[in-house]
């Protein structure tokens, strides 16, 4: 038996209905390929830690957990891992064109003293062979950057992603994976937002359109079921 969905206690009925004729139920089974990778979007000290700006730690710090959980399982699978972060730099200086048309040009600067927020969070520093893909300050891990090219190289039909924040740049990253015809999953546990109703509601929205958004359990579950044997370390 599959989890609860988390947007159960928050989208109506009559809504959840509303897709009925023309989409598959939002409790349908998962489908997915044979070939998965993982991506993590964002999950650096600016978005995971309220002491930044644009930070969330009581979202935040709990997703890092759960993404740390599926790693773990992923890296012991040999499931390849891939991750998102605005510069190879992380003290990088943006110029106007660099940050684009955001509507957050006025929010307040990182304070004094604080250290570069564009820095992977420790729990989840990516490993000798897993990449990062710096995108700048665009939402999507696949725009202007390799990731597609990567990811067909390595013969992957499905991408797991997860990270910060559900209604930007992991919604993002996923309208542009589906896009690339590859099958999308997003663990729930393992994307987060600063508004809860954003988080389900860009859930169910995905869900119903894009991707199959599963517990974490259900994930780590079909990671098992795509790899014959477990990478001796």
């Amino acid at each position: 038996m599959t989890d609860p969905k988390p947007w159960s206690d928050l989208i109506p009925s009559d809504d959840v209905k509303s897709f009925a004729s023309g989409f598959n139920a939002a409790d349908r089974p998962m489908s997915a390929g044979t070939k998965a990778a993982i991506i993590v979007v964002d999950m650096t000290l600016a978005f995971v830690d309220s002491a930044y700006p644009t930070g969330h730690s009581e979202t935040g710090w709990p997703c890092v957990e759960a993404n740390a959980e599926l790693l773990a399982a992923a890296r012991a699978l040999g499931v390849p891992v891939y991750f998102t972060k605005d510069h190879p730099d992380p003290s990088h200086v943006k110029l106007p064109q660099e940050r684009g048309r955001w509507k957050t040009q006025g929010a307040p600067r990182q304070p004094e003293g604080l250290a570069p927020g564009d820095v992977i969070v420790d729990t989840l520093t990516p490993t000798d062979d897993e990449i990062i893909i710096y995108k700048g300050s665009k939402p999507s891990g696949f725009f202007g950057t390799p990731l597609a090219s990567l990811l067909t190289h390595q013969s992957v039909d499905t991408v797991i992603v997860t990270g910060m924040t559900t209604s930007g740049c992991v919604r993002a990253t996923t309208l542009d994976a589906f896009m690339n015809n590859f099958y999308v999953v997003i663990p729930h546990e393992c994307s987060a937002d600063r508004s809860q109703i954003s988080h389900k509601v860009n859930l169910f929205d995905m869900h119903m359109k894009y991707a199959d958004v599963v517990s974490l359990a259900e994930t780590i579950e079909y990671l098992h079921s795509t790899v014959a044997q477990p990478v001796t370390v």
